[in-house]
């Protein structure tokens, strides 16, 4: 069981932002799809005078993010051309995509990006809600080209970004978008600290109960922040609310860490109250 079966909120509470100006024919791409072998970290129940930079000086890493932004990072002012992926699901900063590549127009992305850059964004889009025009840039760490011409992929999610146009869609998508970081947050340092402590705690909480719901031997549970701030790890946690991707993608978009952090802890207090019911009904009426 995942948190993302237990997620409280409507589906309609995805759209933080206006609809996207994405080609309605976009969609999620037939010849690619993440590997079986995906898995999160945690997986419990739950132009103004264009200013273009090459992506090749945008790097950034949430693992490495700090509440500021650092010199070289990029600007919320850049515009820069992307080539996009959709995909019916969500990339987190930070996170860990496996993915295979099979399509003709996606195998010529990746001849392009292998000889050039190692980037692109991976953009959520499902038949009910459309494509959204937030998404995650997502980097090629590992790779294997196959005989077939196939390819397996590990990307490592970056910067998110909002799309503003399109460049063109043939023979695979490429938008202009700028880049999206989270504005400064009225609550201080302290606020946030406690409130990712908070959700880390709920986290550790709804882990023990799925592992006794589940029959898995009862374990303290390690440190789940791993000493990221505050902002990165509500990265992390949203992208542990496996299958429901429009809430996650409704987390990336927000540009408050601290509503990030507070929604994620009514998320999981919810999963927690589920869990802890059937926790109890499972010791009244024990499984023959």
């Amino acid at each position: 069981m995942a948190f993302a079966q237990l997620v409280s909120y409507s589906s309609s509470s995805s759209s933080l932002s206006p609809k996207p100006s994405l080609p309605p024919s976009v969609a999620a791409p037939a010849g690619c799809y993440p590997s079986s072998s995906s898995s999160k970290s945690l997986a419990p129940p739950p132009l103004r005078g264009r200013r273009r930079r090459s992506l090749d000086s945008v790097r950034c890493s949430a693992s490495s993010f700090s509440e500021r932004r650092h010199a070289g990072s990029p600007s919320s002012d850049d515009v820069v051309e992307l080539p996009l992926f959709p995909l019916p699901l969500v990339l987190f900063p930070g996170a860990i995509l496996p993915l295979q590549i099979f399509e003709f127009r996606y195998r010529i992305m990746m001849h392009t990006l292998l000889q050039t850059d190692l980037r692109f964004g991976v953009i959520y889009t499902d038949s009910v809600t459309g494509t959204a025009n937030v998404g995650c840039v997502g980097e090629i760490v590992k790779h294997e080209r196959l005989v077939d011409d196939r390819f397996f992929l590990i990307c490592k999610g970056q910067e998110r970004f909002r799309v503003t146009g399109i460049v063109r869609t043939k023979p695979y998508l490429v938008a202009q978008v700028t880049w999206l970081e989270d504005r400064p947050s009225p609550d201080g340092a302290d606020d946030l600290e406690s409130l990712a402590g908070e959700v880390e705690a709920y986290m550790k909480d709804v882990i023990r109960i799925s592992n006794r719901l589940s029959g898995k031997p009862e374990k303290e549970v390690q440190d789940l922040r791993r000493n990221l701030f505050p902002t990165p790890f509500s990265f992390f946690v949203g992208s542990t609310f496996e299958g429901a991707p429009r809430e996650q993608q409704a987390l990336l978009e927000l540009e408050d860490t601290a509503t990030r952090l507070k929604r994620e802890k009514e998320t999981l207090r919810n999963t927690l109250n589920y869990l802890t019911a059937a926790s109890a009904v499972k010791d009244v009426f024990p499984s023959p």
